[in-house]
């Protein structure tokens, strides 16, 4: 450690230099994160707080899950009577546009979800009253109150232009981006068939999938082999939010490319600096010094550098993600940001123990002039 302290102070440039720019590094990975987060979060918070472990999509649905699939009533009753299943209600889901009433007409977007008012599904508004206050009532998440919509607004949706009254607000929740809002499940037939009027007895029956909550220990397999479904755990379910697979997989390999970019600048700087120190090293070792002392001395070294610049670039990171936060979909988790400043410090090490080794190669002659 001594010789690892004076050589931070002699060449306090140096690594002030190497330090900045691991702190930038660990910049770009609490903004990565952030926005790696906040893109998930806009995509499938609202199915992340579904209080369901699966939902049953017709079997025939392919691919886009949400909008292919088809359910009808005999099927989510089948479901609510098979063993393992604790509940079993209908859930519609659309996306649809929709204009608020006034003098101003804006336009907005809106992800329907449509649940029975009484159901589990039916969440608890946070002001205003609940889904089944009025058969035209729907309870709007905090992303589409902040676009100016609030309780007693009047909206017209889809093509029918269905009238839709703001009876309540909850709190975020998105889907695809859009923000969500939860309707009585006739009125989502309304929309999802772009019927005006009371609904057709056919339509009546119809959802997009069924919102199970399964005990500990049930078999989703067979039910689904007897039922003609194909159930998906929630968390499976995130793939058939748009866009959220091609966002998630994009955010991870810029991410992946950043933290190999790190551990290539940080041993591609030690190398440089063992190469320097040649001379010294080979005299270390000529007046007794073994290579695991001088090993590691120079891995002390490196984790000073990289604690002290990840511990920096990581505040300075969280401040720049807090002004992002609301301008951006950008959301800060404590997880991520751990991760980010570990990987970065783990592979900042691996790669500096790569150049290190050259340690290992010099020999104590070089100090001597055998070289020559």
């Amino acid at each position: 450690m001594f010789l690892a302290v004076r050589d931070l102070r002699f060449a306090r440039g140096r690594f002030a230099l190497i330090g900045a720019v691991v702190a930038m590094i660990a910049v770009l990975g609490v903004i990565l994160s952030g926005l790696a987060s906040g893109l998930a979060d806009s995509g499938i918070s609202g199915l992340r707080a579904l209080p369901v472990t699966h939902l049953a999509f017709d079997k025939s649905a392919v691919g886009e899950l949400f909008s292919r699939s088809t359910v009808t009533k005999t099927t989510w009753q089948a479901w609510a009577s098979q063993p393992g299943v604790r509940k079993a209600e209908p859930f519609g889901q659309q996306l649809v546009h929709a204009q608020l009433a006034g003098s101003d007409g804006k336009q907005l977007d809106l992800a329907v979800f449509g649940v029975e008012p009484s159901g589990f599904l039916a969440p608890v508004p946070v002001s205003g009253k609940p889904l089944s206050a009025d058969p035209n009532g729907v309870l709007v998440s905090e992303d589409i109150a902040k676009e100016g919509v609030k309780i007693g607004d009047r909206l017209t949706a889809g093509q029918a232009g269905t009238a839709l009254t703001v009876v309540g607000t909850i709190g975020h929740a998105s889907f695809g981006h859009v923000g969500v809002v939860y309707v009585p499940l006739p009125l989502w037939q309304q929309l999802h068939y772009g019927l005006p009027g009371p609904v057709p007895a056919a339509a009546a029956d119809q959802a997009t999938a069924v919102a199970v909550q399964l005990a500990p220990g049930a078999d989703p397999a067979a039910i689904d082999h007897r039922l003609g479904t194909q159930s998906v755990d929630k968390t499976g379910t995130y793939a058939a939010s748009p866009g959220y697979t091609a966002e998630s997989s994009t955010m991870t390999l810029i991410r992946g490319f950043l933290y190999a970019i790190s551990a290539l600048v940080v041993g591609s700087f030690f190398t440089v600096w063992t190469i320097q120190r040649r001379q010294e090293i080979a005299l270390l070792k000529a007046i007794g010094a073994g290579t695991g002392y001088i090993l590691r001395d120079a891995l002390t070294q490196v984790a000073a550098v990289l604690l002290a610049a990840t511990a920096a670039g990581t505040a300075v990171g969280l401040a720049l993600g807090g002004a992002m936060n609301g301008s951006a979909p950008f959301s800060l988790e404590t997880g991520q940001v751990t991760m980010a400043a570990a990987l970065l410090i783990v592979l900042g090490l691996a790669g500096a123990t790569v150049a290190v080794r050259r340690i290992t190669k010099v020999q104590a002659l070089t100090a001597l002039g055998a070289n020559r």
